[in-house]
Formats: C-alpha cells, sequence, structure tokens
C-alpha cells in the first residue's frame, strides 16, 4: 500500500447498502433535500441543526409518548441550549420494540471458554425480575440506582430494568478501588447498589464481599445492596414467555446516566447525559457511521466503568444483537477474542486501539479474512490507531471497513468517525460526524487545515452533558469546555485536517510536547514507536528545565536491556518517521506505564513528578490499573535532581 493512497475504498455495492444512503434517500423523499457528497449533507447537519435532528428522530421513527414542540434553541454557552422542548420518551422502550421471540438479543463469552446465546425472551424474564427487586424498595423516576458489576449479561438486564423505571444510571467496574467508587457514586446519594458477590479475571477469582460490605456500609444514602452470583445460574434460557419492562417515558432532558472523567486528579466530574440526546445519538452515530444494521453481531470491548460500555447499548437500539466478553484481552492469550468474534460470526468488532498494535506486533494467526469473512467493520478508540496497524489490519482483512473513532466520556459518543462513503487512509479518521461542527483552531481562534491545532465544536449537540452532578451554576462545566475560546466547545485534543485524507488525533493539549517553542502532539511520537517491535510500551513528557528551556524525556518497556544500539534505532526511527525536533534529550528504560483504568497513558502525572511532585499528590490509585507505577517515576525523578 502506498502511504499517500488509501487503504480501503467503499464498493459501488457497500455505498448503496449502507445505513447512509438509506438517510439520503429519506431526506430526498421526505424533505426534498439534495446532497451530491458527505461533505455538502455534513455542512446542512451543521448549520441546519433543528431540520437535522428532526431528520433523525423521523428516520430512525423515534416515538415520543408526547411530541416536542420545538426541536433545538441555541443558547450560549451550549448548555443552555433547549433541546425537543416537551417532549417525552423511553430509551428502554427504544430497545424493547426490537423484541423477537424466541430469538438472540445477547450473545456472551468468558474465559472459561462458555459462549451462550440469550434470547429476547430470556432476557426481559431476567430484567422483570430485577426490576421487581428495585419496585421492592420503592425505586422511581429520578432515583439513582448504581452498579458495582463486570461486564455481564446481569449489568445489561439491570441497565434496562433501572431506565424502564425512570430512575438514573450509573456503574463502576469492580477493578475500581472502593475509595474511587465512593468519590463518584457516593457523589449521586444512590438509593441502591446493584453488585456482583465474585467475578474471574486473568484466570483468577475475585471475592467481592468485603469490598461489597463497605461500599454498603459508607453509601450512606442506600436503602439497599442487591448482589448477583457473577454467573448464569439465575437465569431462565428456556422460557418462552414473552415479558415486558412497561417503560416510564420521562421527558427528553431526564437524565440517563451519569458518567465520570478519570478523576486521576481531583474528584472525578460527575457528568450527566439526558436521556432523549443519548438515544437520538446512538442511532445517528451507530446506524449512519459505523453502519449498523438490523440482524448484525456488534462487539466492543469494554468494562461497565467506560462509556464504551454505554456507547454499545447502543447496538440493540439499531436491532443488531450485542456480543459481549467478560474477562482479559490476554487470557489465556492475546488470540482469544478475535477466536471469540470467529465463534460467534461477529459483524462488528471494535476495541482499543492499543490492542490493536498488540495483535500487529504478535503478527497473531487468529486475524485473517479466512477465519473471520464476516467482518464488515473494525473500531478503534481509547488512543489513536497508528498508521503501521491500520495497514496490518487492512492486509489481514482487507474486506472490513476500519473505524477509528474520537470523542469520549464526555458526550458518550465521537465527534470524529466512520463514512461508508468515503475511503480510509492509514492513520486517519475518516470525517466529522453528522451533527458535529468541528474545526482545527490555531492560538488565535482562526480555523487552520494541515497543521497541528485545537479541537473545537462550533454547535451544540444534544450528546454534550445535561450538566454536572452538583456543579452549582455549570461552573465546572463552563471551566472544562469553555475556558480556552468564547463561545465554543474546546475539547482538549490537538487535531490536523487534511481535506483529502481525513483527520489525525495528535494527542490531548494537556499533554503536549513543546520543543523550543515548536509545538508537538504526543500521538505524532506513538505512532512512530509502535513500528518498533522491540518496544512493549512507550511514554514521553515534555519537562521545562529553565525559562524558554525545556528536555523531551522518553520512557520505554522493552524485554531485553535498552542497548546504545536500541537506544539510537529509537532516536533514528522518531528522526526519521517525525523530524529532528522530536528525538528524545533522553531516554529511560522503565518497567512500567502509568494507565488509568480505562487504558489512558498518564502523562500529566509523571510530568507533575518530574518536576517536584510527589507521586502520592499527582493520582489517585483507585482511579489507575497500575498505581505503584507512579514511584518509579519518583525514583527517577530523585537520581536526576541528586545528579544535579
Amino acid at each position: 500500500m502506498q502511504q499517500d493512497q488509501p487503504i480501503w475504498t467503499p464498493t459501488p455495492l457497500s455505498k448503496q447498502q449502507s445505513m447512509l444512503t438509506a438517510f439520503q434517500t429519506f431526506l430526498e423523499e421526505s424533505k426534498q433535500l439534495y446532497f451530491n457528497d458527505y461533505t455538502a449533507m455534513h455542512e446542512w447537519s451543521v448549520r441546519d441543526l433543528s431540520g437535522f435532528w428532526d431528520s433523525i428522530a423521523r428516520f430512525f421513527e423515534v416515538e415520543f409518548s408526547k411530541p416536542p414542540h420545538s426541536i433545538v434553541k441555541i443558547q450560549q454557552p451550549f448548555y443552555k441550549t433547549l433541546w425537543f422542548e416537551g417532549a417525552e420518551l423511553s430509551y428502554t422502550h427504544h430497545i424493547e420494540r426490537h423484541f423477537k421471540h424466541g430469538q438472540p438479543a445477547l450473545f456472551y463469552g468468558n474465559e472459561k471458554g462458555e459462549i451462550v446465546t440469550i434470547t429476547w425472551n430470556a432476557l426481559l424474564k431476567r430484567a422483570v425480575e430485577i426490576q421487581a427487586k428495585l419496585k421492592q424498595v420503592g425505586v422511581g423516576m429520578g432515583d439513582v440506582v448504581v452498579g458495582y458489576l463486570h461486564y455481564h449479561p446481569d449489568s445489561i438486564a439491570a441497565f434496562l430494568a433501572t431506565n424502564a423505571l425512570g430512575a438514573i444510571w450509573s456503574c463502576c467496574s469492580p477493578d475500581f478501588g472502593t475509595a474511587s467508587v465512593i468519590s463518584r457514586l457516593g457523589q449521586l446519594h444512590p438509593k441502591v447498589l446493584l453488585t456482583v458477590k465474585e467475578y474471574t479475571y486473568n484466570g483468577k477469582r475475585f471475592d467481592l464481599a468485603k469490598k461489597v460490605a463497605f461500599l454498603s456500609a459508607n453509601l450512606k444514602s442506600l436503602e439497599r445492596t442487591i448482589s448477583f452470583p457473577g454467573d448464569l445460574t439465575e437465569w431462565d434460557f428456556t422460557t418462552q414467555e414473552v415479558y415486558q419492562l412497561k417503560p416510564l417515558s420521562v421527558p427528553f432532558d431526564h437524565p440517563i446516566w451519569v458518567l465520570f472523567s478519570s478523576g486521576t486528579t481531583g474528584k472525578p466530574k460527575a457528568i450527566t447525559h439526558r436521556t432523549g440526546g443519548m438515544l437520538l445519538e446512538q442511532l445517528k452515530a451507530m446506524a449512519l457511521h459505523q453502519n449498523v444494521q438490523s440482524g448484525e453481531r456488534f462487539f466492543w470491548h469494554t468494562t461497565t466503568g467506560w462509556m464504551m460500555w454505554n456507547y454499545a447499548l447502543g447496538a440493540l437500539l439499531c436491532g443488531a444483537q450485542l456480543c459481549i466478553f467478560d474477562g482479559s484481552v490476554a487470557y489465556p492469550d492475546l488470540g482469544v477474542q478475535w477466536r471469540f468474534a470467529n465463534q460467534v460470526k461477529i459483524d462488528h468488532f471494535g476495541h482499543g486501539a492499543p490492542f490493536f498494535t498488540q495483535a500487529m506486533k504478535a503478527d497473531l494467526r487468529e486475524v485473517n479474512q479466512e477465519k473471520l469473512p464476516q467482518l464488515k467493520t473494525i473500531g478503534a478508540t481509547g488512543a489513536p490507531l497508528s498508521a503501521d496497524a491500520f495497514r496490518w489490519l487492512q492486509n489481514r482483512l482487507p474486506q472490513a471497513h476500519i473505524i477509528s473513532l474520537s470523542g469520549g466520556t464526555d458526550v458518550c459518543s465521537a465527534f470524529i468517525g466512520g463514512n461508508p462513503w468515503h475511503p480510509v487512509y492509514a492513520g486517519y479518521l475518516q470525517s466529522p460526524m453528522l451533527g458535529a461542527d468541528i474545526a482545527a483552531w490555531d492560538t488565535d481562534g482562526c480555523p487552520v487545515t494541515m497543521q497541528t491545532a485545537e479541537l473545537i465544536l462550533a454547535q451544540p449537540m444534544p450528546c454534550m452533558p445535561l450538566y454536572f452532578w452538583d456543579d452549582k451554576e455549570n461552573k465546572r462545566y463552563h471551566e472544562s469546555y469553555f475556558g480556552a475560546y468564547k463561545g465554543v466547545w474546546t475539547h482538549g485534543d490537538w487535531i490536523a485536517i487534511d481535506p483529502q485524507k481525513g483527520i489525525q488525533i495528535l494527542g490531548r493539549s494537556d499533554a503536549t510536547l513543546n520543543k523550543n517553542g515548536i509545538r508537538i502532539g504526543t500521538a505524532e511520537l506513538y505512532q512512530a514507536l509502535d513500528t518498533l517491535h522491540f518496544l512493549q510500551d512507550h511514554l514521553i513528557v515534555d519537562v521545562g528545565i529553565k525559562e524558554g528551556l525545556s528536555e523531551l524525556l522518553l520512557f520505554v518497556v522493552i524485554a531485553s536491556s535498552l542497548t546504545p544500539k536500541l537506544e539510537e534505532d529509537i532516536r533514528s526511527c522518531i528522526r526519521q518517521q517525525c523530524s529532528p525536533r522530536h528525538v528524545p534529550d533522553r531516554i529511560f528504560q522503565v518497567s512500567q506505564v502509568p494507565y488509568t483504568l480505562s487504558g489512558k497513558k498518564l502523562e500529566i502525572p509523571v510530568k507533575k513528578i518530574l518536576t517536584g511532585a510527589a507521586a502520592k499528590n499527582t493520582a489517585n490509585p483507585g482511579a489507575m490499573r497500575n498505581p505503584d507505577s507512579l514511584l518509579i517515576y519518583e525514583d527517577i525523578y530523585k537520581k536526576l535532581k541528586s545528579n544535579t
């Protein structure tokens, strides 16, 4: 594949059969709107917000128990915008309407090698049983039900039971420490805690009895804790009965769930999303951009504590079958979830970008078209997917449309993602998504292309947070997104827009490297370093040594020793693939790179440690996958200081 040529191009038939083309036909027939290409359609979608979002509701036949008397009234700041005033609807109803008697709703796999088909009948029976327990406590509209649950069918059933009552959902995965759970869920004053007694991860059994007892005692608002066994012994897979949750309709702006920022520094932000906004956004994102269609099988590796769990529920809104895998990505080996995709015949396979890089470096034999002939899309998020990983995946799976997404917990969706009409270029996200008015702004607030700049949104979206829980007068909300540029949402990502190829995500703007006044996105270096197969992991920070001067410090994880030859290979790779300005001043071998529980590298805490902050003050250990790793960087700082 040539570097400047697309690695995948849609066929005329695939374009014709896409949901995006079906939407185009709908616009032509119902509104007499004609667009020659995606760019024209996107321009309309962000210039006529009322027309666009009304069309989304009509195309997907959204059922309002009370119709809206207006679609959108734009206000400044964006969080004051009024969406679908007067409308009432139910999220769970739009899942339940896809009920098919005796047909699969979920496919469940786990580390034991079990694969279980769960019918709509079984899923709704389990949800009705959980709902009955919630009703016993008096759970109703506006109450908060929280979970401490692993990725399991019980979690799906529990959410449906909660949402059907008009209650508000929030969840942490059981790898969160109890202090981190309380710092999150405690903000919400929950009425009920749903937990699991035990679960298995990476071949090990984890008993949660002590953690659950601690949470039950310290979440003071709780009226009941309900525990699930952690397996499927309470499920009835033979039922032929038709169960109904009888979902309650709620106002469009009624909170559906609360998600949390990483909380590595400071109190986690309790990001509250509106019911109607999530419903419309997920239908649009899943169907039009990911091309998920009724009857297809959708998988995305996630935990219940990451927004991709909530996003994946959108597959059920589209009439697709949701495939979930409960366990480690690498137990008993890195091929386990690819084999699951083969066994279940998954159409849409999604994962974090680092997983695909690992698969590439291991040159996994499970990743090939012969074993995955039905694979329609590959989704990647959580970090930029390197150009080499794009090419490797496309070579192995030439029929698959690789869709790299960028958005986040803030919107429980993406701003930039897939486009079934456009080609894919290695290392680039395809397009701004419909309704997302993105631009790259320089420090003067001017839009630019072909250069690194700040990602902004110039128009509101209904998936933007309703509010942050207990954020008086939206003070923290405003500071988070509207402090940098007046009148637009600043997301905190560095991007570069290429009008032909698409959009590159170049790292978080708060982790930007500033070498001699030249700004560099960390993702640029990571993508180059991913081509070196002897590197297992890496992290780079820019540390100021005195006014106007800085050092780039690179930390690498390798199986062998860091020899002068390997150091030179690293420097040469960066010099050739990036530029001489990107070459690190010093390279250190470390045993670990610190990560959040959702798989984000912790560049900012490391930078703080290397400028003198104590490790214990830079990040919340309960929000980290490997909190002890920060001590490595504290030791490095002490050694550096003693040598100066």
